[in-house]
């Protein structure tokens, strides 16, 4: 068996791995690669491969960085399968006919600014249409119903803990006359988080593939980031400031609403209105409330006594584009929480536009951003900042708080490891920027010292089953 590392390979997004096993083609994940415009827009209008050639597509979990360029791929001539949990397609469905009508808008916005310039308009990567074609293909799975796969490989999904429906891959392959259990992690969510399960540990395990996207660093604890998020809303609500924080539509945005309504019930968050900005976002409330099976029994049992945990009386959810408009009238204190968590599209874009050099605001970030991403440099600290192609002065204050994060971090990914059985003989550390990668490689070194742990190199072929 081979694999391709053609996306999140010494960085954290278009995560993308060709895997070829018994003359048959294998795709684990489809994202959209996120960075620098130009760059970003060549990798992923283009695939390194013909979309035709592939049997199956496999897909751990509906973040767009693993799923947002499947619509282009089938748009290309890909007509066969795309596996997924169920949660994982339902949410997958919403979130690429979001990214088409994003794309879509966002091209007749920097259209209109670019032919004031004398310059030619964009074209989105994708249309509605390409994204309603891919949803169809969607074969939907539940956790542990292995499915037999193109080349003899059995595809089995266990809960990954990270998003709604995100799941781990394995994949058991008979080549050659040897047997051989391959892992590949997805992305590893945080023990004891809000709504979701842990990750599960997996049995006989003999090649892995895992992520590293805080493989050299450690999260701040859970319970100190509630009192720091009262803290940090608190003193931007005293001030008569408003918060602003780019948060992903699914998961982060959920998770943050359910600590919210906990907080407010409490009396440690003040009671200030609160507005989730983005269509995606409701729509994605809606599919956690369909997919219960996937919450922890802390969430099951809150759904039991109130009457919703993803709303509260100062909570409003916002579709529309002229509800969204009004925000910017808004002179007394709130919370505004819009997607993408990486400030690269969307409603984020306008918010950061219009509070950003305002220094009783406060610009809060809780999820990971990859590098040159509009949220990393807001987050690195730098002013200006380019939004729309025009520059803003950062005036506003700037915090984050890793700990709602919904990755796990070195010492909880090492965790995750040690409770993985089997002789493990070759590790792929994939899915982190080259510092947090070859940080955790050598933290798995020490763990597995029988294992032979790199981490490749972009286009890079590696053989497993050997």
């Amino acid at each position: 068996m081979r694999i391709h590392y053609l996306g999140a390979t010494r960085t954290t997004t278009g995560s993308m791995y060709l895997v070829e096993v018994n003359g048959k083609r294998l795709l684990l994940e489809c994202g959209l690669y996120q960075g620098h415009r130009d760059e970003s827009n060549e990798r992923n209008r283009n695939f390194p491969f013909d979309p035709g050639s592939l049997d199956a597509v496999v897909l751990s979990h509906a973040h767009i960085d693993h799923c947002g360029n499947l619509p282009n791929l089938c748009s290309k001539g890909y007509r066969g399968n795309i596996y997924a949990t169920m949660a994982t397609r339902d949410l997958a469905a919403i979130m690429l006919q979001d990214s088409a009508a994003v794309q879509k808008a966002d091209a007749v916005f920097v259209s209109k600014r670019r032919a004031r310039k004398g310059l030619p308009p964009v074209e989105p990567l994708y249309s509605e249409r390409d994204a309603e074609l891919a949803i169809g293909q969607f074969v939907g799975l539940n956790y542990h119903r292995p499915m037999l796969l193109p080349g003899g490989v059995t595809l089995t999904f266990v809960d990954a803990g990270h998003i709604l429906g995100s799941a781990q891959v394995i994949l058991d392959v008979e080549e050659s006359g040897r047997k051989f259990r391959f892992l590949f992690s997805g992305d590893v969510g945080r023990p004891h988080q809000e709504i979701l399960r842990d990750p599960e540990p997996v049995a006989d395990v003999d090649f892995l593939q895992i992520e590293s996207t805080y493989g050299g660093r450690d999260h701040a604890e859970a319970g100190n980031a509630r009192e720091e998020l009262a803290r940090l809303i608190g003193v931007a609500i005293k001030r008569g400031g408003k918060v602003i924080i780019p948060a992903f539509s699914v998961g982060r945005t959920q998770q943050l609403v359910y600590v919210m309504n906990q907080m407010t019930e409490a009396g440690t968050l003040p009671k200030v209105p609160i507005f989730v900005d983005s269509p995606l976002s409701v729509n994605a409330t809606e599919v956690f409330r369909l997919h219960p099976e996937c919450f922890d029994e802390e969430t099951s049992n809150f759904m039991r006594t109130h009457r919703n945990p993803f709303g509260m009386d100062n909570l409003t959810y916002i579709r529309e584009v002229e509800q969204s408009k009004k925000l910017n009238e808004i002179e007394e204190p709130a919370i505004i929480i819009s997607a993408s968590g990486m400030a690269e599209a969307g409603r984020i874009r306008h918010h950061l536009a219009n509070n950003i050099g305002d220094p009783r605001n406060l610009i809060l970030m809780v999820g990971y951003c990859a590098e040159y991403t509009l949220g990393c440099q807001i987050r690195a600290g730098r002013s200006p900042v380019n939004i729309f192609g025009e520059p803003y002065l950062v005036r506003a204050q700037v915090a984050a708080i890793d700990a709602f994060s919904g990755h796990a971090d070195r010492k909880e990914l090492s965790a995750y490891v040690g409770k993985l059985s089997g002789k493990i003989r070759k590790v792929a550390v994939i899915h982190g920027e080259e510092e947090q990668s070859l940080a955790f490689a050598g933290t798995l070194r020490e763990l597995l010292p029988a294992a032979d742990v790199f981490v490749p190199q972009p286009r890079e072929i590696v053989e497993f089953g050997a």
